[in-house]
């Protein structure tokens, strides 16, 4: 005989597929189908396309033919490619000084002073117009006995002794990196004023009634608050400077020693149809800005962890020296 608990456990289909779980998984699955779809479809797919013209001589229209690894050789050793990457470190120690400025005005503002609102918009406003746009503005502010020149004038400066600004292959690529600070320097100081404004108002005040003046306010309270979102957009601005496209690219076309990678894979892609070239590039590219950002997690995570909530890194490594010692001492 069955037994009737047995039997009334059972359920048709249709109770199965009615049922709060299924209908909940069903539902999840529907919803992650286009969005799965569409990042199969505009990036795995042509991914791996390219990683596979990166090993062809070709161009867009036309017959291919296998090189191997040549392309990525070629990456290298030709001087106008891999030499292009050195320009990276301009704009990497703009990223520093961007960041710099950005903690320094949020500061400023977690502080209080008059008219934050509108400085705050007006330095947040550069981020908010198009890359393009910003690159066609400078493009004639740096313009020889344009703006910045007129400008330099009315303090008296002489025309003959004003340097061409883009191009001088002296500062052209600091020119360029002028316009990435101006640009970026808001959004970041709004990333860092968000973080700030999450720490507790309490501190500060406890902190003036013990003496502490705004430096060490800065130091010891909103500093070790905000390190993850430092280390974060330190992280993000040194590796898009390996990607830095806009300003030489629209100011300079690249020319007078201002191609970055970005603008040299362009023109190879675009304008040469070197298009495994350009692929090999792209890969290249990608491995380097994994690698630059493993190792700086690594470093920022030996560098400046605390080792635990309550003690430093430093005194934490004390104390298992310690017990180490003393298990040594135990056993002799």
């Amino acid at each position: 005989m069955s037994n009737p608990a047995t039997a009334a456990q059972k359920k048709s289909f249709g109770e199965w597929f009615r049922s709060r779980k299924v209908q909940k998984r069903l539902l999840i699955g529907t919803f992650m189908i286009v969005p799965l779809l569409l990042l199969l479809t505009f990036t795995y797919i042509p991914f791996a396309k390219m990683v596979q013209f990166s090993f062809y001589d070709m161009k867009y229209i036309g017959p291919r033919t296998w090189v191997g690894i040549k392309n990525y050789v070629d990456v290298f050793k030709r001087s106008d490619i891999f030499g292009s990457l050195l320009l990276s470190l301009y704009y990497m120690a703009g990223a520093v000084i961007q960041l710099a400025l950005a903690l320094f005005f949020a500061t400023l503002f977690v502080f209080k002073v008059k008219g934050e609102s509108f400085f705050k918009a007006t330095m947040f406003f550069p981020y908010l117009i198009c890359g393009i746009a910003v690159g066609f503005i400078f493009k004639f502010f740096y313009q020889r006995g344009m703006v910045l020149d007129t400008i330099l004038q009315m303090f008296g400066m002489n025309l003959n002794n004003i340097p061409f600004w883009l191009k001088d292959q002296k500062i052209n690529n600091w020119s360029l990196v002028a316009t990435s600070v101006w640009r970026y320097t808001g959004q970041n100081m709004v990333l860092f004023l968000g973080a700030m404004m999450s720490v507790d108002t309490d501190l500060y005040e406890a902190a003036s009634l013990d003496g502490a003046n705004k430096w060490q306010q800065f130091k010891y309270i909103i500093l070790p608050s905000i390190k993850s979102i430092v280390v974060l957009n330190l992280v993000l601005s040194i590796s898009g400077s390996l990607s830095a496209f806009e300003p030489p690219y629209v100011i300079t076309n690249g020319r007078m020693g201002t191609g970055t990678y970005f603008v040299i894979m362009n023109r190879l892609a675009h304008e040469n149809q070197k298009v495994g070239l350009a692929s090999a590039m792209a890969i290249v590219l990608l491995v380097i800005i994994i690698i630059v950002t493993v190792a700086q997690k690594l470093f920022f995570k030996y560098a400046f962890d605390d080792g635990s909530s309550d003690e430093s890194k430093a005194a934490v490594k004390a104390k298992k020296k310690a017990a180490k010692l003393a298990k040594k001492e135990a056993r002799a």
